[in-house]
């Protein structure tokens, strides 16, 4: 997919990393008339959205991402054709799937009216607590998904939510509802914030995730994530965008000339290959910048499809495994304590229900991970198996091959994910805008010339190209009044 050399000795821009932030920089910088060289490490561009066969010959995984509702809302990816470029969103019926003990599970309905019905003595709470989010949902998600608007683009809109959205998670659930299983179904959704459930700001993860599964839906790309990235590759170079793949930067002075350099990566890679570059009291504020918890990960080839003892989890092809808001709780808690939970919180998906062209004929493909301290290279897979088991009486028998990333192995795999984090930093009340450094252009380096484009900046972790393309207007702003070349040669 990639050239093998650039083909100009100079580019206006030189993007460092071609995940999906990376290639919506170099995007945002080739519409504009640019030219752009955008580097990647790897053989396959994607970072975190690529697909690979782990397993066996036929079966197609993604290795990190693969659930899009960040992807299919964003703003920026809206404004792209990608549909002419191959991508093919795929909606389950049903957003997301919670069981239960007992053969319970309460489902994410599409419909919020039909959602509000099935949640009984919950819905009229559940109305209350998602009617205004999702009446307002494209003001919301556009000043919540990017750098810190002062003042709000919709300040209205905000202070409606500014409350409920700072509260933790634990709090807003027992607050809001009475039943249990609605308990559990929102601390689910919370906890996607990588946090324990009693910091603040998990609130609006949960809110933010409910509120997209009735707006825009849980949806998958048919034939795999690798879908969307080679979309977004394919309509970059349209633009006349370069893109070479193989290629690992470790230092300036190996890129061909540019006026801009923009980095998807995190500020420990950003140290590594431009730290001289940078003022010294910046270098330190980027060492301050506080990684997350890391994830241990299975990708299963299965003889059929996942035996669940609820039949309504096979309408969807996302799932959350908890029995309980406490138990939810208590394990996020242990993880960020450095400890390994015996009953971890298990996030799962089954794709293939949904798309079979990503396994042999009557096969299927499944994926379950749990989140681990950071740097964890202690094997789960008994720990998320149970938890399956636990749902899914008789899916250990479906397994054909598994394959397993533990925390460390995960950056083995990606160098964006510290220790294992794939959200490139926490993403806490203190860091959520200020990241990497406390800014109000985030996007900015201490040094003309030089942007952080990745998910280490607002908006954070997920797959929606929001960070690039911020990095990238904030580049076109500056542009005219930048040096003609970093004179990376010479430094």
């Amino acid at each position: 997919m990639s050239e093998q050399t650039p083909q100009r000795s100079a580019y206006d821009a030189i993007v460092v990393g071609a995940g999906p932030n990376g290639l919506a920089a170099g995007i945002t910088l080739a519409r504009a008339g640019l030219s752009v060289l955008v580097l990647e490490g790897s053989e396959t561009p994607g970072g975190g959205a690529r697909s690979a066969e782990l397993t066996l010959p036929g079966f197609i995984h993604d290795p990190c991402a693969a659930v899009h509702p960040f992807g299919k809302a964003s703003p920026f990816f809206r404004s792209l054709p990608l549909a002419e470029h191959g991508l093919k969103w795929i909606q389950p019926e049903v957003p997301l799937a919670h069981p239960l003990d007992g053969g319970q599970a309460v489902l994410v309905e599409r419909d919020f009216e039909a959602m509000v019905t099935a949640l009984g003595t919950d819905g009229a709470a559940y109305r209350r607590a998602l009617s205004f989010w999702i009446e307002h949902w494209e003001e919301l998600f556009a000043d919540l998904v990017g750098p810190l608007p002062l003042p709000p683009r919709h300040p209205f809109a905000i202070a409606r939510v500014a409350l409920q959205s700072f509260l933790p998670a634990e709090i807003l659930a027992r607050g809001l509802f009475r039943n249990a299983s609605t308990q559990v179904l929102f601390a689910g959704m919370a906890g996607h914030s990588m946090l324990p459930l009693n910091r603040p700001l998990t609130g609006a993860f949960g809110l933010m995730l409910s509120m997209l599964s009735h707006v825009i839906g849980w949806p998958i790309v048919e034939g795999g994530t690798q879908g969307l990235t080679n979309a977004l590759v394919s309509y970059y170079r349209s633009l006349g965008g370069e893109l070479v793949t193989g290629c690992w930067v470790r230092s300036l002075a190996e890129l061909p000339d540019a006026r801009v350099v923009l980095f998807d990566t995190p500020p420990r890679t950003v140290l590594s290959i431009a730290g001289d570059w940078l003022p010294e009291g910046y270098r330190r504020q980027l060492g301050r910048f506080r990684y997350g918890q890391g994830v241990f990960k299975i990708d299963y080839a299965l003889d059929g499809p996942i035996p669940w003892e609820n039949p309504g989890c096979t309408r969807t092809a996302t799932l959350h495994l908890s029995g309980s808001l406490e138990e939810l709780a208590v394990s996020e808690k242990a993880v960020w304590s450095g400890r390994h939970p015996e009953r971890p919180y298990v996030l799962l998906s089954q794709p293939t229900v949904w798309d079979p062209t990503r396994a042999p004929q009557g096969k299927h493909t499944a994926w379950a991970y749990c989140h681990t301290p950071a740097g964890s290279t202690v094997d789960m897979t008994g720990a998320i198996e149970a938890q399956i088991e636990r749902f899914a009486p008789g899916f250990r028998q479906r397994i054909l091959v598994r394959h397993t990333r533990n925390s460390l192995e995960m950056e083995a795999y990606n160098p964006n994910y510290v220790q294992g984090d794939i959200n490139s930093g926490v993403q806490d009340l203190f860091q959520f805008f200020t990241r990497p450094t406390f800014s109000l252009t985030p996007y900015r380096m201490a040094r003309k010339g030089l942007y952080f484009c990745g998910s280490s900046t607002p908006p954070g972790g997920g797959v929606h190209g929001m960070c690039g393309y911020y990095a990238a207007q904030t580049v076109l702003k500056d542009f005219e009044r930048l040096p003609k070349s970093l004179h990376m040669k010479n430094n």
